[in-house]
């Protein structure tokens, strides 16, 4: 059964569109803030998300924007009741696939989300490599030179992010902005704390660390091949 995300903070709405798609036979979460969207985009996996802009504690903009900069490619149809070819393109260009004025009709949503579902998934690796460094998302196991590697949750995610955006450079704002979101503890020292523990456990001795820092910027994972 498809499964759909609906990011709606208005009860009235949600509770719509999920009979909408439950009569269409699919399987239905709802979440209210933006904050308990990026939460479950970073633990589950979704075929389809439903996405408001306006939304408390994040709007969906930085959601869906955060979302991509990660790795995630489920497809996202934008909910708003801005209607302006300005608010539209900017919906579009933070990553969304779709966009829907709000207030619509119920078979105009069911055939915007079949029209969705129907496109070719993008494809991605299913694994991640940098050098003899393999990460997998789907089983959450890191080797090196193909011994395995106990990581926390954080270090993971740390290195994921920087494994999806290889030659990049990220600030400390940024690497909170995406990682960490919004989470209690986030701070620059967080960041500093995890990279450290992170270096420590994929470098090598007598080689230069996977992460580079570049002193006044940020951190970036350098890869060659």
């Amino acid at each position: 059964m498809v499964k759909v995300l609906v990011v709606e903070d208005d009860e009235f709405v949600s509770g719509l569109i999920a009979d909408c798609l439950k009569l269409d036979h699919y399987d239905v979460e709802i979440v209210g803030t933006g904050t308990e969207a990026s939460d479950r985009l970073r633990l589950y996996n979704y075929d389809l998300i439903l996405l408001d802009i306006q939304l408390p504690e994040q709007n969906g903009m930085d959601v869906c924007q955060k979302f991509r900069a990660a790795g995630g490619n489920t497809p996202i149809i934008m909910l708003t009741g801005k209607r302006t070819i300005d608010d539209k393109e900017a919906g579009l260009n933070a990553g969304a696939d779709d966009y829907l004025t709000k207030p619509f009709n119920a078979r105009e949503l069911i055939a915007r989300v079949r029209a969705v579902l129907r496109r070719p998934p993008v494809v991605t690796p299913s694994k991640l490599c940098i050098g003899d460094l393999v990460l997998d998302p789907v089983s959450h196991e890191v080797s090196l030179a193909g011994k395995r590697l106990e990581l926390k949750p954080k270090e993971f995610t740390l290195l994921e992010f920087f494994m999806r955006n290889p030659n990049q450079v990220f600030s400390t704002g940024d690497i909170l902005n995406r990682v960490w979101v919004s989470e209690s503890d986030a701070s620059p020292q967080a960041v500093r704390t995890c990279m450290q523990r992170l270096r420590d456990k994929i470098d090598r001795e007598g080689r230069p660390s996977l992460i580079t820092t570049v002193y006044g910027v940020g951190y970036k994972l350098e890869h060659l091949g």
